[in-house]
């Protein structure tokens, strides 16, 4: 090895130490950065971690929801992590002239598929530019951040064909089968002589191994950081119950008697160590706020806006507290705002470092997340379903939205109507208490006991039949709770309801933020469960559905929970429940956010639907997991949407694409803000809204009455 080899070796070594160096280094500040959560118990679950591992990260799952984006990505990120053998063996013939990666016999197989696979990840990386710049895909950022990805991969592939092609000219290579793309280069290339070719090829060599460092050292700095926080936040994201809000305890003291007590989150650190491995795994791809029911209607809110907005506070105040200076190398971004928050407070003194940390880190809500966009949220978690790193939008919103509530007693005029009319009168009108049970005497052709009834003549009850507040309130509701009753009349189900002693399921209090009198409610509920030995509960209300479901065990409750559409779908299997008369209409139905992405519970509802005669069953653009919220979640119901375009209103439109006569649903929120929705549009008179328990009724009974709006 001549002396100019020597030289390349040590200089190789010595940029490759620094390049690592500064990766290491960045790993370090960010996990320093997430370490200032809160701290939270680790579900061991290994096995079925390591498998949606193997799903989401490895089968690109969720990249498919939008075919194109997914053979792209899949492409670059397949081809990626291939190319590296590659590079490894392109740096051997950097450091060793004429030698290889040792693979023997294999050799020239190998590097054929090295070119083919750095062409594949070639054709992905402009496909990948044309839809951001050409095809200009709304949902994806421009900026000089995403270009520079796009000049990282374009170098690293062209440089490693081209310094292969001088390779063969220097070493005197003939063209081979094994290197089509590198013996081209070196067919076209090869009057420039052996001298230049080792020029070009060091220049491409030094050129390929520094682009490689420097993505290196890029990758903790930017959104490409999710290729590996992503796999980690898909690792440790929860197994069960997606959507499940995490309940203050109330009764904790705080360790200093003078220190605030803070319920939801003020501050970025006020989050949980997972909530902020979210933030630095987003992969800034626009699907969330491109399902975004606030953000298609106009609203402030975008859910990935949200997100790195959190992100870039979090490294912010994480410099400030750490004194970890987050941008390298530290004498190119001396300027940044992270940087500095970081020399400043290594410079001062302990107390005077604590007073600035606690100023700058006070003012996440209101500088850095406005209130209207904490308030835009309908909770409908459109955003996490289409998140491929398995993100969480919602929790953090709802901490927020605590904080306000909690702490400030801030929220919206309306919904503090309503919450207060929940606390007095158990229902978000404020209407009686003592007339919630008197729905059930609209109709005379129907027997709805309550339980004091069914215990006073002795009787027992399979199920709990849970009306809610919109059920026994809201008029248009009303019949829907008495076609379902009437269904389980015909079906010989025993079930009964608790009339008057009925409260609110506590779902709008917990989704707007105010959880002290959800947990208030919850306790009561499940006491009045307890005491009537409930060990079913079915209910129209998708939102009672899942917080009895998914919630309340949280606080004791041990019942089966289960929506009346899943009931109906099982009688009519059964065969307890025979449609017969036709119901000629063209139906689409609108999944319920609660039902749906909530609980996963899609067939039922189209089951019973095509087992009714007559019923031509089409569907919308935007159906089961990609179907949009009506609006009336966390809480929205009860406030007037005052920026934009209207929720419902917009989901009526996707709706009428399809030209229905009627639209379906199994939520009494959605089928109000439906109806709504086809009165603002002028298409009431000739497209019906209808639950499916509606429907079920008129083909079981053949009375048009029960479609009488």
């Amino acid at each position: 090895m001549n002396g100019l080899l020597w030289i390349n070796l040590a200089a190789t070594i010595i940029v490759i130490a620094y390049g690592v160096g500064l990766f290491t280094y960045l790993l370090r500040t960010r996990t320093a950065y997430v370490k200032l959560g809160k701290k939270v118990e680790f579900d061991k679950r290994v096995k079925e971690r390591l498998g949606k591992i193997m799903v989401f990260v490895f089968g690109q799952k969720k990249l498919f929801k939008d075919k194109k984006s997914g053979i792209i990505h899949t492409m670059l990120f397949y081809g990626f992590i291939l190319v590296q053998f590659g590079a490894v063996d392109f740096i051997i013939k950097g450091i060793k002239p004429g030698a290889h990666l040792p693979l023997g016999p294999l050799y020239p197989a190998f590097t054929f598929f090295q070119e083919i696979i750095t062409l594949v990840v070639l054709i992905a990386i402009f496909a990948a530019f044309y839809r951001r710049y050409i095809e200009k895909l709304v949902r994806l950022k421009r900026g000089f951040k995403a270009g520079l990805v796009v000049i990282f991969i374009t170098t690293i592939m062209v440089t490693v064909l081209t310094g292969n092609g001088m390779a063969m000219i220097w070493h005197g290579h003939e063209a081979a089968w094994s290197e089509p793309v590198a013996s081209g280069i070196a067919f076209l290339f090869g009057w420039i002589g052996e001298t230049a070719a080792i020029v070009v090829f060091y220049v491409a060599w030094w050129l390929h191994l520094i682009t490689i460092l420097t993505f290196m050292v890029y990758i903790p700095q930017g959104k490409h950081f999710h290729l590996i926080a992503g796999p980690l936040n898909v690792f440790i994201n929860r197994l069960d119950n997606p959507g499940k809000l995490k309940a203050i305890n109330f009764e904790e003291e705080p360790e200093d008697e003078n220190e605030e007590v803070i319920y939801g989150a003020k501050t970025i650190q006020d989050f949980t160590e997972y909530q902020l491995v979210d933030l630095y795994a987003c992969v800034e791809c626009g699907r969330c706020t491109n399902m975004c029911p606030a953000s298609g209607t106009g609203k402030m809110l975008s859910p990935m806006d949200l997100i790195i907005k959190m992100r870039d506070h979090l490294t912010n105040t994480g410099a400030a507290i750490t004194q970890k200076q987050p941008w390298v190398p530290t004498f190119v971004f001396g300027n940044t705002q992270g940087n500095q928050l970081a020399l400043a407070s290594a410079s001062q003194g302990e107390q005077e470092s604590a007073a600035a940390v606690e100023t700058y880190s006070a003012s996440l809500i209101g500088e850095v997340i406005t209130e209207e966009e904490l308030w835009a949220c309908t909770t409908c978690r459109n955003c996490e379903d289409q998140c491929p790193v398995m993100n969480e939008h919602v929790d953090k919103i709802i901490d927020m939205r605590r904080y306000l509530v909690l702490n400030e007693g801030k929220m919206n005029p309306d919904a503090q109507r309503a919450m207060t009319n929940i606390e007095r009168q158990g229902n978000p009108w404020g209407l009686n208490r003592k007339e919630r049970e008197n729905w059930r005497e609209i109709r005379d052709d129907v027997h709805v006991p309550t339980v004091k009834e069914m215990n006073k003549a002795g009787e027992e009850f399979e199920y709990l039949f849970w009306v809610g507040s919109m059920g026994s309130y809201d008029s248009r509701s009303q019949k829907i709770a008495l076609s379902f009753a009437k269904l389980l009349n015909e079906a010989g189900v025993k079930f009964a309801i608790l009339g008057n002693k009925e409260k609110n399921s506590g779902d709008t209090p917990r989704r707007l933020g105010n959880e002290f009198v959800f947990q208030d409610l919850a306790v009561k509920n499940i006491e009045e469960f307890e005491k009537n030995e409930v060990k079913k509960i079915v209910t129209i209300d998708p939102h009672a559905y899942n917080i009895f479901k998914n919630e309340y065990p949280d606080f004791g409750l041990k019942a089966e929970v289960y929506h009346h559409t899943e009931i109906l779908a099982e009688l009519v299997r059964e065969g307890k429940l025979v449609p017969k008369h036709p119901v000629n209409e063209k139906i689409t139905f609108h999944d319920s956010c609660y039902l749906g992405r909530y609980n996963e519970v899609y067939d039922p509802p189209r089951d019973i639907l095509r087992a009714i005669p007559g019923v031509e069953l089409v569907e919308m653009e935007r159906n089961r997991e990609k179907g949009m919220c009506c609006g009336a979640g966390g809480g929205l119901m009860w406030m007037e949407e005052e920026t934009g375009h209207r929720i419902n209103v917009a989901r009526t439109e996707q709706a009428l694409e399809v030209e229905p006569s009627i639209i379906s649903s199994g939520c009494p929120y959605c089928l109000t803000m439906i109806s709504d929705g086809t009165k603002a549009k002028e298409v009431e008179e000739s497209v019906g809204t209808y639950d499916v328990a509606e429907l079920l009724e008129k083909s079981l009974m053949g009375e048009l009455k029960t479609l009488v709006s």
